[in-house]
């Protein structure tokens, strides 16, 4: 199977009525977490930097406390970085991700192969 076929899942943790997190938060944190920047991330992810901005404030939000925090610009720049709370978040997100894909991996491989092609 080429990595376009390969069977794939993507997981949204809806954590109660209002708050949730997906691929598109996780892999956020993530790129800022790699990238030191919303701004880097968001161009990363081809995603602008407001939309990056309003998930981090989501994110915020429905964990109830900073998950970025923000550096003070200057003569080194600015930047942004996952605080404690949002490593956490990122590392659970990702343990979750991972058993699920080993969980449901030979059932995907299963349904992909009873897929016919038109």
């Amino acid at each position: 199977m080429t990595a376009s076929s390969r069977p794939a899942f993507h997981l949204r943790l809806n954590l109660d009525d209002e708050a949730a997190i997906g691929p598109g938060k996780a892999d956020l944190l993530q790129a800022i977490a790699e990238t030191g920047s919303i701004s880097g991330a968001g161009r990363r992810l081809r995603m602008s930097y407001r939309r990056a901005w309003q998930l981090v404030e989501a994110l915020n939000l429905d964990f109830g406390g900073d998950v970025v925090e923000t550096l003070a610009g200057g003569k080194g720049g600015g930047g942004a970085r996952l605080t404690d709370r949002g490593n956490r978040i990122l590392a659970c997100y990702r343990r979750i991700q991972l058993s699920c894909a080993k969980a449901i991996a030979s059932d995907l491989t299963a349904l992909k192969k009873l897929r016919t092609k038109r």
